[in-house]
């Protein structure tokens, strides 16, 4: 089947989770676009992965979908007789349909709807027989023979059919105008956008992967002993009471709530380092070559930061692979061990691999 592949010129790539799962298929995609010299890839995504679709260079248009089968999906209404999405995609005649996902996911629903939709090419992991939903697959050997890194995942997937790419890095590229702005914002907090600053985002979707509000206290007073830097954190709108509670009684800066996508990558790319729980900037940080410290709750194994200068800090816990957003033996255990000492150590140990490097790019650029 691998010639019909070949020969596929119009793509549809289906990652419906939020955008860092997104990020994390970009390699991929890549290698997807250079299969095929006229190819054309349409990203079938979630409306907060479709936010990133106007910074990744390999996709041509996107269509934002909330699935009703996802974790933040909404479910369909009885009077829905049929998903809509299905005469969208229909319209758009598409050659071939990769679809991405977890190994805790199942394809299948989004297999049908490209089945429904008259895709000729249907390419997904699955775990039974999928007779006619899928015209290439693959049995997946995720968790229980290995697990590996989601980035690898996905490249093997799409090796299966004949893409392949030596680039393996995420992808993110900012506008010119977001990273102006940023520098504008920077100036006028009185911080050299040249200079050391370091960006941390102590939220996190799911409770179980978040660092507690008295470590980063601690850590913040900590990096202030021992670093000597302005430290701009980030995080949604409903976390500014968060980063007010972490930053009380210390000099920060915040940008909670204040930066579209775009400008979010644009800061990460400009700041010397980056900490971060395990959640979408940690990758988004990566995309853009910013090294970055991984406050790592061991729920999961597989999202790690990929080809980027890093430190991954966690304690190892009994529970540990369990998938869980909240967890059972209290919403911060997994990290509750983690000293803010470590990670002062491992953003010291950090800036003082990767930063004369980078302040060297930066000058050149």
């Amino acid at each position: 089947m691998t010639h019909l592949w070949n020969q596929a010129r119009h793509v549809l790539c289906v990652r419906l989770d939020a955008f860092g799962e997104v990020l994390m298929c970009t390699p991929a995609m890549r290698a997807l676009r250079a299969q095929h010299p006229e190819r054309r890839l349409t990203l079938l995504t979630s409306p907060a992965g479709a936010a990133l679709a106007p910074y990744l260079d390999d996709v041509d248009a996107v269509i934002a979908y909330e699935a009703p089968w996802m974790k933040s999906g909404a479910a369909l209404q009885p009077e829905q007789q049929r998903d809509p999405i299905v005469a969208t995609l229909a319209e758009h005649r598409f050659d071939a349909a990769v679809v991405f996902t977890g190994y805790s996911q199942s394809a299948l629903h989004a297999a049908l709807l490209c089945q429904l939709a008259g895709i000729p090419l249907r390419l997904a992991y699955c775990r039974e027989n999928p007779y006619q939903l899928l015209s290439d697959w693959i049995a997946d050997p995720e968790p229980g023979a290995m697990v590996r890194h989601e980035v690898q995942r996905q490249l093997d997937l799409v090796r299966r059919v004949g893409a392949e790419i030596a680039d393996e890095r995420l992808a993110f590229t900012p506008a010119p105008a977001d990273l102006d702005a940023v520098r504008v914002r920077l100036h006028a907090m009185g911080i050299d956008p040249d200079g050391r600053w370091l960006v941390l985002h102590p939220g996190a979707s799911a409770p179980s992967r978040r660092y507690p509000p008295h470590h980063w206290q601690a850590l913040v007073r900590a990096l202030g002993e021992r670093v000597r830097c302005p430290l701009v954190f980030t995080g949604a709108a409903h976390e500014v009471a968060l980063i007010g509670q972490i930053g009380a009684g210390v000099h920060i800066h915040s940008l909670a709530g204040q930066l579209h996508i775009g400008e979010l990558g644009a800061l990460l790319a400009q700041a010397s380092l980056v900490v971060s729980n395990n959640t979408g900037p940690a990758h988004l940080a990566a995309a853009v070559g910013t090294p970055v410290v991984d406050l790592y709750a061991l729920t999961n194994p597989q999202h790690t930061p990929w080809r980027v200068p890093s430190r991954v800090l966690n304690h190892d816990v009994d529970c540990r692979n369990c998938e869980r957003s909240v967890c059972p033996q209290g919403h911060h255990d997994c990290l509750e061990k983690l000293a803010p000492s470590q990670v002062v150590d491992a953003v010291c140990s950090l800036l003082k691999q990767t930063e004369p490097y980078r302040r060297k790019k930066m000058r050149m650029a």
